[in-house]
């Protein structure tokens, strides 16, 4: 089957690709904050909202006159900067997202800027698009095999700085063997799956999953280097250009800023890190242990909204595991099945199918006013998920242990999602202490 995935690396620039790093990545936030501000000025006068084609045509008429710079970096910055303002401004009009902002100009962090064309990967270095070749930190030497056995085919890259480090996505096309179908022989193959905050997951064998909570652990220091941040100071300065005599505002970071600005950038990006190799770890053995895998569809968006649990949700990263689950069972061959987000499965008896008022949070054990169960309410709740899965597998008509209490199984099955997966080799390492049973 193929698959889209992404390699991710560490460059090791010199000053020159450092330089020309940074100017394709302006050009692509400028270039993104130009064609929202023409989309804005179309929505106010009633016009129909320019697509990415649209843009592309008005931003080379405009580029020669007002950005003379446009011929020191590759055209591909703007017009995929175009094409992801057309997909912000089609998520707002579907509703899943709010309409766009314009991108801040930030000293040591930046949304990237993504390149297709002539790329090119050999074991130490990477090629790309007007920058030329850049050197890498880490071997490359798994996608160069894929490449030279034409089983990848490289469809863009996407350059990136994160505080003092510039890394390379490289989206592929990449061909993987069909994995064997798994299938669940008995209720032992299938697990249901709990996400939580006190727990980061209760699996319904019994087993728990702590997770690391690096924001958490990081919040004291990082609150400090943000204080200490926001007391640097940095300037506004007015400068006319020399060409069409026009007054133009620029920034100035002082360098003490920048100092306090790498410390601060730094320590984020260890919390990310540390949240980014626990769910690879996690996802990778749970999509590996079971054939069959129950969670519930939350909405994790509606709930960070929450002023209360906005941060302990953003910090467990309930998406990204979703996200990473997805497409590594249909790497390894497992079965995802998804419960609709108002199955009761907080409320409702694992033994009996008695249904019950919502619980408060603080409120950790589940008592049954029907049978007498009293248990665990996380573990409760996965069982009622793997009860649910086994409903599934066994159709509208099987019954199976608490299958009664399920209701109507439509609504699950197989997850679908986008494939992707990061380059680095140690996430995807096993072993993070926690082995399920069965």
């Amino acid at each position: 089957m193929r698959v889209m995935q992404a390699f991710r690396f560490e460059l090791d620039p010199n000053q020159e690709a450092r330089i020309a790093l940074a100017k394709h990545v302006g050009a692509a936030r400028f270039a993104y904050n130009w064609g929202l501000a023409r989309c804005r000025e179309a929505l106010a006068h009633g016009e129909r909202i320019p697509s990415a084609m649209d843009l592309h045509r008005m931003w080379n008429a405009w580029k020669r006159q007002h950005a003379p710079w446009w011929v020191e970096v590759s055209k591909c910055a703007p017009q995929e900067a175009f094409r992801d303002l057309e997909r912000a401004i089609r998520n707002w009009r579907d509703g899943r997202a709010s309409f766009p902002r314009f991108r801040r100009k930030k000293v040591l962090e930046d949304n990237g800027a993504r390149l297709t064309g002539s790329i090119r990967v050999t074991p130490r270095h990477v090629q790309l698009p007007r920058i030329g070749k850049v050197r890498t930190k880490e071997r490359t030497d798994r996608l160069v095999a894929l490449l030279h056995d034409r089983k990848a085919r490289i469809l863009s890259a996407t350059v990136s700085r994160e505080a003092d480090r510039w890394f390379v996505s490289l989206t592929c096309e990449v061909e993987r063997l069909d994995p064997e179908p798994r299938e669940a022989r008995g209720p032992e193959d299938v697990v249901g799956i709990d996400v939580g905050l006190d727990s980061f997951a209760v699996l319904s064998d019994g087993t728990r999953i702590e997770a690391p909570k690096p924001l958490a652990r990081a919040l004291r220091l990082l609150k400090r280097r943000s204080k200490q941040l926001s007391r640097k100071q940095k300037r506004t300065v007015v400068e006319q250009d020399p060409e069409t005599g026009e007054e133009r505002k620029r920034t100035v970071f002082p360098r003490n800023y920048e100092k306090a600005a790498l410390r601060l950038a730094r320590l984020h990006r260890r919390v990310r890190n540390i949240r980014r190799d626990f769910l690879h770890k996690v996802t990778t053995e749970l999509a590996k242990a079971k054939p069959v895998l129950v969670v519930e569809d939350l909405n994790v968006r509606g709930l960070a909204r929450s002023p209360y649990l906005s941060r302990s949700i953003s910090d467990v990263g309930w998406g990204s595991f979703r996200r990473m689950l997805e497409y590594k069972c249909r790497w390894y061959g497992s079965v995802l099945i998804t419960a609709p987000w108002h199955f009761p499965s907080t409320r409702m008896c694992s033994r009996c199918g008695w249904i019950g008022p919502a619980l408060p949070l603080s409120r950790r054990v589940f008592r049954c006013e029907a049978c007498g169960l009293e248990m665990d309410r996380d573990l409760n709740a996965a069982l009622n998920l793997r009860n649910y899965g086994l409903a599934v597998l066994k159709g509208p008509t099987g019954s199976s242990p608490g299958s009664d209490a399920c209701g109507d199984p439509s609504g699950g099955g197989t997850a679908s999602g986008r494939s992707t997966s990061h380059g680095s080799r140690k996430q995807e390492a096993a072993g993070h202490g926690f082995r399920p049973s069965g």
